[in-house]
């Protein structure tokens, strides 16, 4: 295998270190300037920052069964663009992740990505919320946690004894908080928008409500939850307040929910259509509140990639945007803006996604994993959607400009990913 030496790169607490990279882990880290040892691959690294490998705890990898949006190769090779060596991928396939044989069928298709691809296997069988999924049999062929995401468990006994099972297993549960009797057919955030453009709104009490109803559910049989995308202002406080209550509650959020405002749809372009939806400027300023706070555990991006001709009609297209190639660039923003040091977003973005899902922590010490991303800081770049390396090309931040951009990702001693600049 490969031997690498970077050159004088800084972690993220400002520490400008050298690193040697042999037998798919860091075998050396020593001050700046001071490694000497030969390497089949020098990489001159001034200027550029190191972080691990960052963790994206919500990905739909289409694949099986919709590949025509994404598959796992094309999925993994966005993860690696924006610097993520980890994935949970949801599922919401076809078939749906409620047996072994479609768990092993991707993580045999992942192995040669480059990227830890982590199944999260079905709470009900085919998503149906008829009968509970046989969490041992999927544990056993190596899920990382169960969730019906892309839908709510409807039946609240259901849920509840999932809970519980799930603590006894020691196994995560995620939950896409959403009351569909409650959304009714809505396709945007239900509001002033909703009106001015005269479609059916999607109401926040959906979110805010399965939100309490998981927590009050998890406290019931003293289990643990975490709750998806988080998008409204009363989810984050009611979130805030059970944490406060000592309830193992934890939660995600997206970029686009802390710099984004419902004001894009007006433009009926269904690449700003996702569910949850975009919300008012009020809950964009609670999400980021709940980021800085702590209320927030992880920045997420629910890459949902779909076909152009999917996204072309405002009205009918399905929910969805991708955002793997962009999170960190987004995230950056509140870096640039002194709202998060570098510290925090590691841990929003790589440390708390794997230990909410109990794997093992990424560092950057000597024996650890060789898994790391370069990332030019001050970088000025424009997302360019025929650009990106996904399939799918409904990019929640197209055109945008962003000050940081992932230069290169490794996984287990590898160069995966290196920017062409």
């Amino acid at each position: 295998m490969q031997t690498i030496l970077l050159q004088n790169v800084t972690d993220a607490y400002g520490v400008c270190s050298d690193f040697l990279v042999a037998d798919g882990k860091i075998t050396k880290r020593v001050a700046a300037g001071t490694l000497q040892d030969a390497a089949d691959l020098v990489i001159p690294a001034d200027g550029l920052t190191i972080l691990p490998g960052l963790f994206d705890m919500h990905v739909h990898l289409r694949d099986p069964g919709f590949t025509q949006k994404e598959d796992i190769i094309t999925g993994a090779a966005a993860a690696l663009a924006g610097g993520i060596t980890d994935v949970a991928c949801m599922p919401n396939t076809k078939p749906t992740i409620d047996t072994p044989e479609t768990v092993q069928y991707i993580l045999e298709k992942a192995a040669q990505t480059g990227v830890q691809v982590h199944p999260v296997g079905c709470i009900t069988n085919g998503m149906k919320g008829t009968s509970l999924c046989d969490y041992p049999a999927l544990i056993e062929a190596g899920i990382c946690a169960i969730s019906d995401d892309g839908r709510p468990v409807e039946n609240a006994e259901q849920m509840r004894s999932a809970l519980e099972q799930a603590k006894n297993l020691n196994l995560p549960v995620i939950s896409h908080c959403e009351d569909l009797s409650i959304i009714h057919g809505g396709i945007i955030n239900k509001g002033n928008i909703s009106e001015q453009l005269q479609v059916k709104g999607m109401d926040r009490a959906s979110e805010d409500y399965i939100t309490a109803r998981e927590i009050i559910l998890a406290a019931s049989v003293n289990g643990a939850i975490h709750i998806a995308h988080v998008s409204t202002k009363g989810s984050v406080e009611i979130i805030r307040q059970a944490k406060k209550a000592g309830i193992a509650v934890t939660c995600e959020t997206c970029p686009h929910y802390f710099l984004m405002t419902e004001e894009k749809v007006l433009s009926k372009d269904a690449d700003y259509r996702m569910n949850p939806p975009l919300r008012t400027e009020e809950d964009r300023q609670a999400v980021l509140a709940g980021i800085l706070d702590g209320t927030i555990d992880c920045i997420v991006t629910d890459h949902a990639p779909h076909t152009p001709s999917e996204k072309s009609d405002f009205y009918y297209a399905p929910n969805g945007v991708i955002g793997m190639e962009t999170s960190l660039a987004a995230t950056l923003t509140l870096y640039h803006q002194h709202l998060l040091t570098l510290p925090e977003i590691v841990k929003l973005m790589a440390e708390r996604p794997r230990e909410i899902l109990h794997l093992p922590k990424q560092t950057l010490e000597v024996g650890a994993p060789a898994n790391l991303t370069l990332v030019d800081l001050q970088k000025e770049w424009v997302v360019d959607p025929e650009k990106l390396h996904s399939k799918a090309r409904n990019a929640i931040f197209k055109q945008m400009q962003f000050r940081g951009k992932v230069v290169l990702t490794m996984t287990n001693g590898m160069v995966r990913y290196q920017d062409e600049a």
